[in-house]
Parts: C-alpha cells; structure tokens; sequence
C-alpha cells in the first residue's frame, strides 16, 4: 500500500494530520476486509477555493463541498485521489462539536469508502456507507474527540 499525500495551496500545520491516515486504512481493512485497501491512492489537502473549482469543474456544482473522490479506472494498482477542504474540516469540526481530528478522520473514511464503490445516493445506500464510517471511526476518532 502507498498513500501518496500532498498538500496544495495549505497551511503547513496540515502535515501533522498524516499521522491519522494510516490507523484509519489499518481499521477499515480490519472492519472491512477489503483487500483493495492494499492498492495505492492519494489524499490531496486543498484550500476551499481549489475545492470550488474542482467542484464546478467535474459536478457542474458551484460551491465548494468538504470531500471529493475520483476512482481511478484505468491504474489496475491505483484507486485514485481524495481531495479534502481543509477550511470545511475547520468549519465543520467547530459546527458538529467535535475535534478537527474527528472531522478529518471521518472525510479520509468516506473518501475511502468511495473508492472501494460505497454511496450515499438512496437510503439504503447511505444507511450501509454512514454505518461502516461509524464501525472505522468508533476505535481510531470517536464522536467525543
């Protein structure tokens, strides 16, 4: 497994949060058993403007959002990229109460669950995504962090 994490247009202060990253696929290939976690993918910290035009760009969206994952299709080894907003892991951490650890842990989880195909478009979809993001984040960043 390589995780290829870059940083684009952030604070340095954002490096710390690599240390999170590995815990968090270690605990999904254990809840998971997906042995596509072994595969390479990229994580890319980008500020709220980059997230807006990536999110107009390839959603036809127009307005900035807190994750974005891209599969790649055509790599055998390579599942693709994770955009994440580091301005939305700010904003969200301080709406929903919990620490910017929680919030980054739970956009790097349902980064990943999109990469192995989970979604959140029906209930049913979005019942089985939010539930296996709970079953991973419960050991490594648990609600009360």
């Amino acid at each position: 497994m390589n995780i290829n994490i870059q940083y684009q247009n952030v604070s340095p202060k954002w490096k710390n949060y690599r240390m999170y990253i590995k815990p968090i696929i270690n605990h999904a290939h254990k809840v998971l058993n997906d042995k596509r976690l072994k595969q390479s993918f990229s994580i890319i910290l980008i500020d709220d403007l980059t997230m807006k035009e990536l999110n107009t760009q390839y959603r036809d969206i127009h307005r900035s959002t807190d994750v974005l994952t891209f599969i790649d299709e055509f790599e055998e080894d390579y599942l693709g990229d994770i955009f994440i907003n580091v301005k939305a892991v700010e904003d969200q951490a301080k709406e929903y109460g919990h620490t910017k650890k929680r919030e980054f842990s739970f956009l790097v989880t349902h980064g990943i669950l999109h990469l192995l195909g989970y979604d959140h478009q029906t209930k049913d979809q979005e019942l089985e995504m939010f539930t296996l993001q709970e079953r991973i984040l419960d050991e490594i960043a648990p609600r009360s962090q």
